[in-house]
């Protein structure tokens, strides 16, 4: 299986949950490329089977709005015929971004087989539950 992981992080947390995911899925025998929403340069996503974006919960519940936004709306109309899943970060709220990209998602038709969400820092329990996510890309 080909994957690949677009996100953005401005503390960390949420390329620590990339990593987690990059690992976890090449320790399966897949092929994976992380890319920072930045060096994103019209990858051709026909050769993933999967992609994954990561975005942390920004301002009011929203995406980072100068670099993954962009490259997200982007892509949006790309992804009808893809797997996609979306994983992120937040510190502040209970992660209502998360149920309103997907709600975005779903209004555009768009195939999200899994999401993920983690307070702060990935620990022992939110690596788990990371780690079950990147499983689940893999079926």
């Amino acid at each position: 299986m080909n994957l690949l992981i677009l996100y953005w992080s401005q503390t960390g947390n949420t390329e620590k949950m990339a990593q987690i995911i990059k690992e976890e899925c090449e320790s399966k025998g897949s092929k994976v490329e992380m890319v920072f929403s930045d060096d994103y340069k019209n990858y051709d996503i026909d050769n993933f089977d999967v992609i994954a974006f990561g975005c942390p919960a920004m301002g009011d519940e929203e995406l980072e709005d100068t670099s993954f936004e962009p490259m997200f709306s982007d892509l949006e109309n790309k992804l009808s015929d893809k797997k996609i899943a979306l994983f992120g970060s937040y510190e502040w709220n209970n992660g209502e971004w998360m149920g309103f990209w997907k709600e975005r998602c779903s209004k555009n038709n768009l195939n999200v087989i899994d999401t993920v969400i983690c307070y702060d820092t990935p620990d022992e329990n939110s690596t788990a539950d990371i780690k079950k996510f990147a499983d689940n890309l893999l079926k």
